[in-house]
């Protein structure tokens, strides 16, 4: 098998290449050729390539470029009247039903209650790309290291390509994240359906997609409009707790720039695994879709390091304690409210143990796999937690999200009562207005 892996001449005798680059250096336009295969503009890789470090590496037009294009398969139905009213109303049920589970207020009331499908990916895609960027600088980090290595040992003609590598790992980042998100716009019910926070403090205002929500309750044996004020509730709880948790998003960068700074790539392990994979037909070098496949399976995915092992296992539980708050104070709101509780909660479940939104996503860039047991551990926790301080239970509850250092380990769901009596907060709530 070539070295080259997919990024050289396909057949440098061949007649076809006699106007190759015969320099011994790299031939940028059988590489930007190739690149264009894997659905990545050339053009524009190679301005990243030549601006510089500056410049996020996942790029926001090329974001968007794909996340539309991905979107515009299926079908899209524009917001009318009719949405904004029936969305309003739910919204209003479900405020006035948190009020009574949380001391979080709500968040801004707009004039937009509902968001089309495309309305949700244009306005969440900033967010996606500041939570995902240090995944790309890891990646783009640790090829940019072994092409050093190599030029300084073997290949110093390499060094010219370094640039343009960095750029093509952004890109590839760029493109599996903009097809995902496509994808996402498709099945998100709100604009957090997804549970981590997206979107600025002043823009974290409750909206339904109401495409979604029909999509959502179709073949259920359940009226659409408590289906409508189900996702509301949960809409509306996951947006109050962004609103006054302005650390989140930075956690969940932090986990992910953890994760990122540990990305090694060893060349002579991926060269056993590619050859490995081309004598058994699993991969094809000279098809660039099936090499694109083979790197989304994760074939080429390096040993994770214990530090990463670290960073998923704090990215999964932050995650899993703001479904499993959500879960609650959803329960807390509607028991007694919607008959139809059981048999939506047991939907929700059941879809999110196969294609969770976040789920989805984390699962093709980061290979993190949020269990649903760990979801309903801390959803358990937090019913927990109410119970164990009674009257003060859901003061004290939204409490420990004033600091991280308040939440517990995965450790600290087996045993509560050791848990609170060896955590401190806040005399009041000060912090959460």
């Amino acid at each position: 098998m070539s070295g080259n892996f997919g990024f050289g001449p396909t057949n440098p005798d061949d007649p076809e290449n006699a106007n190759q680059n015969n320099s011994g250096g790299p031939d940028f336009n059988e590489l930007f050729a190739q690149f264009a295969n894997f659905g990545i503009n050339p053009q524009t890789l190679f301005a990243a390539g030549a601006g510089g470090s500056g410049a996020p590496l996942i790029a926001i037009e090329t974001l968007r470029e794909i996340s539309r294009r991905a979107l515009s398969t299926h079908p899209e139905l524009p917001i009318g009247s009719i949405d904004l009213a029936k969305t309003d109303e739910a919204f209003n049920i479900a405020n006035n039903w948190l009020d009574e589970a949380t001391l979080f207020p709500a968040s801004t009331k707009t004039n937009l209650s509902a968001w089309s499908r495309r309305d949700w990916l244009d306005a969440s895609l900033v967010g996606w790309q500041q939570m995902l960027e240090p995944l790309a600088e890891g990646m783009a980090g640790a090829l940019t290291e072994v092409l050093n290595q190599t030029a300084m040992a073997e290949a110093p003609e390499l060094a010219g390509v370094t640039p343009i590598m960095r750029a093509f790992m952004g890109s590839l980042i760029a493109t599996q994240l903009g097809q995902s998100v496509g994808q996402l716009a498709t099945s998100v019910t709100g604009s957090n359906d997804v549970a981590i926070p997206l979107f600025k403090t002043a823009a974290l205002e409750s909206r339904l997609i109401p495409q979604n929500v029909d999509l959502w309750a179709d073949g259920l044996d359940i009226p659409v409009d408590e289906v409508r004020i189900f996702l509301a509730v949960r809409e509306a709880a996951a947006a109050r707790l962004f609103a006054h948790t302005p650390w989140l998003a930075q956690y969940i960068r932090d986990a992910i720039a953890a994760y990122g700074r540990g990305i090694k790539i060893d060349i002579n392990s991926i060269q056993e695994q590619a050859e490995r994979a081309v004598d058994s037909g699993e991969l094809d070098i000279n098809n660039p879709e099936s090499i694109s496949v083979a790197i989304n399976a994760g074939l080429f995915k390096p040993e994770q390091s214990a530090t990463q092992d670290a960073a998923l296992a704090k990215l999964e539980m932050i995650i899993a304690l703001i479904e499993g708050w959500i879960d609650h104070v959803t329960t807390k709101s509607v028991a007694n409210r919607l008959p139809t509780l059981p048999a939506l909660s047991e939907t929700l479940r059941r879809r999110r143990a196969t294609k969770s939104p976040t789920q989805q996503l984390f699962t093709t860039l980061l290979g993190l796999e949020v269990s649903p047991r760990k979801m309903r551990e801390c959803a358990t926790f937090w019913f927990e937690v109410s119970a164990e301080l009674d009257a003060t239970g859901a003061k004290g509850r939204d409490e420990l999200w004033e600091d991280p250092a308040f939440l517990p380990t995965a450790q600290d769901l087996a045993d509560v009562k050791k848990f609170l009596s060896s955590t401190s907060v806040p005399d009041d709530l000060s912090g959460l207005i």
